[in-house]
């Protein structure tokens, strides 16, 4: 024998086992790979002002976009990458974001917390109908 510590059967197949699946949490995580979890840069058009009724919301999931209109008629618009670690968020439940990854959730009213982890709102987008047609930009 060298004097050289020889690695165990069980520590290098425990070892194995366990590389891939740290790969995946830190995936899932920062949103690698999802072309679509970039914030809105430019104007989109999402759809018909009809489809977000009073006191309602809709999700744009291929823009990233959430709008709610309020009982008054106002339109008001929000990112929807989670800002606790950037995941496109994917679920809305009435007025309720909430994100796939760590279970954030958020008011898409207010763009407001209301579960942790993440802690900081909603990035506001500006949301504006041009021929019928709602038309989100991000604020200057």
């Amino acid at each position: 024998m060298s004097g050289r510590p020889v690695a165990r059967r069980r520590t290098v197949l425990r070892g194995a086992a366990l590389a891939p699946v740290a790969g995946l949490g830190l995936t899932a995580c920062g949103g690698a790979g999802d072309d679509r979890a970039a914030p809105l840069s430019e104007p989109v058009e999402l759809g018909p002002e009809s489809e977000v009724a009073a006191g309602g919301a809709k999700l744009y999931r291929d823009h990233n976009v959430v709008v709610s209109r309020g009982a008054d008629g106002t339109l008001t618009a929000y990112d929807t990458l989670c800002t606790h670690a950037g995941c496109p968020i994917n679920k809305l439940d009435g007025t309720r974001l909430i994100c796939p990854c760590h279970g954030s959730e958020f008011d898409v009213t207010t763009g407001k917390v209301l579960r942790e982890p993440a802690v900081a709102p909603l990035k506001p987008l500006t949301v504006e109908v041009k021929n019928g047609t709602m038309v989100a930009a991000p604020q200057v």
